[in-house]
């Protein structure tokens, strides 16, 4: 399930930037062209329809809304402490059932943190304490008046965890997985189970007959049917491995999720072109399986032909400081061309949203940041945001030397009837 973008029937053009669509060439002093909330041209001669509005972005730096592709906006609250920590339902090892977007609230400040950053689309993930945790799903960060007229996509992936968190968890109950070899365990029985399920399930359909359905053996049902992406929490190369062994056996689309140690076998991901959500970055060595994590391994992934995204983990580490995580990875070795799709079409391609977001091109939805400079320049700052061709956030320059204010246009009065 997919919602329509859902804005005021306008059209609005943002002319005379430098805009880098990212998936083609940038261009300067080039026009953007949003209509009933989707870009219909992007160039250098576009026509500027009559009555069109004209966002001025003459010596401003012009691209698409940036996609955080592992985020826990919404269930971890900022502020609310245990009352707003809806992360991880640790209680089953097993979580396949549940979705994060039945514990969403769109009034978490870290949506409005994340337009601050230019971010316009996150995929909103359960937590890494189960070894499966649940369906993350696919939203805008601004915009509905409840959660379900942000979302891009309903089903995306479905989170699960290898390593020391799962570990930790139920070891701590001395129950089962305890150990690494459990974890891997939990996961291969469930899906075998579902393997017999679906067997099950569609021979009682050839015959006519009831079947009681299984909401955790039919979320992975899709998983194995390929619709939905397995996201796999994982840190170390010998965990790392685990992930491809536990794909191969199973035949599902498997996207490495942190993976900050991943550079020891860079080759062998870029071999089987698995990618990579890499990061967070911005974090001390808390744990033994965060011993090699460095910045510069992302680089070294993508030198070795591994398609990246970069995630913020969010509220691990801010989410408007993903670009700031852009920025210290190009300082490290990191491609900048590269850092800029980690943060748009890369991340909006592993996950199967990139027919919405990830890029300026006709068809996709008008999510455009006006940026004061290069946003790879940590003193840039986004300043106009729109969603859908609306603006949602916009920085005022302060005068006679006072500080500049941002403003985020609050959904009660874009909504107000």
């Amino acid at each position: 399930m997919s919602a329509q973008p859902r804005t005021a029937r306008s059209t609005v053009a943002i002319t005379g930037g430098y805009v880098v669509p990212v998936v083609s060439d940038p261009i300067e002093g080039g026009t953007v062209l949003v209509e009933d909330g989707i870009v219909t041209a992007v160039g250098a001669d576009v026509v500027v329809p009559e009555g069109a509005r004209v966002v001025d972005a003459t010596g401003r730096w012009v691209l698409p809304g940036f996609v955080e592709a592992h985020a826990h906006l919404g269930l971890h609250e900022e502020g609310e402490g245990r009352a707003g920590d809806d992360t991880n339902e640790m209680t089953d090892p097993n979580g396949a059932g549940l979705r994060a977007i039945d514990a969403i609230n769109i009034e978490d400040e870290g949506f409005r943190d994340a337009l601050v950053g230019g971010v316009t689309s996150a995929v909103v993930k359960p937590g890494s304490g189960n070894p499966i945790g649940g369906q993350a799903v696919a939203i805008k960060t601004w915009g509905g008046r409840t959660v379900d007229e942000q979302v891009i996509r309903e089903a995306v992936s479905v989170k699960s965890a290898l390593g020391e968190n799962p570990k930790r968890v139920y070891g701590e109950r001395k129950q089962l997985p305890s150990t690494r070899l459990g974890v891997a365990h939990v996961i291969r029985a469930a899906f075998v189970d579902a393997q017999t399920y679906v067997a099950r399930r569609d021979a009682a359909a050839a015959k006519g007959e009831p079947f009681a359905r299984d909401l955790a053996k039919e979320t992975l049902a899709r998983v194995l049917a390929g619709e939905l992406v397995w996201d796999q929490h994982v840190h170390r190369a010998d965990d790392i491995a685990t992930a491809l062994r536990l794909a191969d056996e199973f035949g599902y689309r498997l996207v490495i999720n942190h993976g900050t140690d991943g550079a020891q076998i860079a080759d062998v991901l870029a071999e089987r072109d698995v990618p990579v959500v890499f990061g967070p970055m911005f974090t001390t060595r808390s744990k033994v399986e965060l011993r090699h994590r460095a910045i510069a391994n992302l680089g070294v992934l993508a030198r070795a032909g591994v398609r990246v995204a970069i995630t913020t983990d969010h509220p691990v580490v801010p989410i408007n400081f993903l670009v700031h995580q852009a920025s210290l990875a190009v300082k490290e070795g990191l491609d900048r061309d590269t850092a800029l799709r980690a943060l748009t079409v890369n991340p909006a391609q592993f996950l199967g949203i990139d027919d919405r977001v990830g890029a300026l091109a006709p068809g996709l939805d008008g999510d455009v940041v006006v940026w004061s400079g290069d946003p790879l320049d940590v003193t840039s700052r986004a300043e106009r945001v729109l969603v859908t061709g609306t603006e949602v956030y916009a920085w005022e320059p302060g005068t006679d030397g006072e500080p500049g204010t941002g403003r985020v246009v609050e959904r009660g009065s874009r909504f107000a009837r």
